[in-house]
């Protein structure tokens, strides 16, 4: 049962409400405060994960060669997209005409990379599918509630729906978790780990504004570090040892 999926999940639809509800109560001056509290959240839940580390050359390999492919696979522009429909359609549904700023728009992509592609989120997936282990998805939650809330004081009510295409990936992970985890050696999945932690910290910078990184574009390194980090435990490694 995806319990952790579940709760994770509803964490973001809650936390989107309250902050709908919430939102002319709190000051501008007070939610950025906090956007600026969960960026460095996100930074430090990036850093933990980075110092697990077991192959350098390797996660470097796959954040460049996943940032240029989700570059020409316009990921970016999808997420966009996708991300402007998610807010016409909450638009119409409360039969609101007013038009996304790029600010804002700028502001869904950071969220929707922030609690869809995280590290954190995507390995307790796995994890709660391969052990029943779901207190890494609540640990998630427990931040996930407040920053939805947060953002949605600004961004309404399409924070509430991310927790959708969230909840559709980490369940697709949790299902799949029997099939990806056996095959993963400790390496790999500390590689993962560290890969998705670099996601985390340039979300974070992202979330402060400081640096625009290219988050959406990164995520396809998710996807290679595993087996790029095989491939250099088991090719690349035995030639210089």
């Amino acid at each position: 049962m995806p319990v952790g999926v579940l709760i994770n999940g509803g964490a973001v639809m809650l936390g989107g409400l309250l902050g709908c509800v919430l939102g002319k109560k709190i000051n501008q001056e007070f939610q950025e405060k906090l956007q600026m509290v969960f960026a460095v959240c996100s930074m430090a839940m990036g850093v933990t994960t980075i110092i697990l580390m077991q192959n350098m050359p390797a996660v470097v390999l796959s954040m460049i060669l996943g940032t240029v492919l989700g570059h020409f696979c316009r990921l970016d522009q999808g997420i966009h997209k996708a991300a402007g429909g998610m807010q016409k359609a909450v638009f119409g549904i409360m039969g609101s005409s007013r038009k996304v700023s790029p600010e804002e728009m700028e502001t869904i992509l950071t969220v929707i990379v922030l609690f869809c592609a995280s590290g954190t989120g995507i390995y307790g997936s796995i994890i709660s599918g391969m052990t029943g282990d779901h207190s890494i998805l609540m640990a998630k939650s427990v931040l996930d509630l407040f920053t939805a809330a947060i953002f949605a004081c600004s961004l309404g009510l399409v924070v509430s729906v991310i927790a959708v295409p969230q909840m559709a990936l980490f369940l697709v992970l949790f299902f799949c978790a029997g099939i990806i985890y056996p095959l993963c050696s400790p390496e790999m999945i500390a590689d993962f780990k560290a890969c998705g932690g670099c996601i985390m910290l340039a979300t974070g910078f992202r979330m402060v504004r400081l640096k625009l990184f290219p988050v959406a574009e990164m995520i396809p390194s998710m996807i290679l570090i595993m087996p790029v980090s095989w491939l250099w435990m088991s090719f690349v490694l035995p030639l210089v040892s």
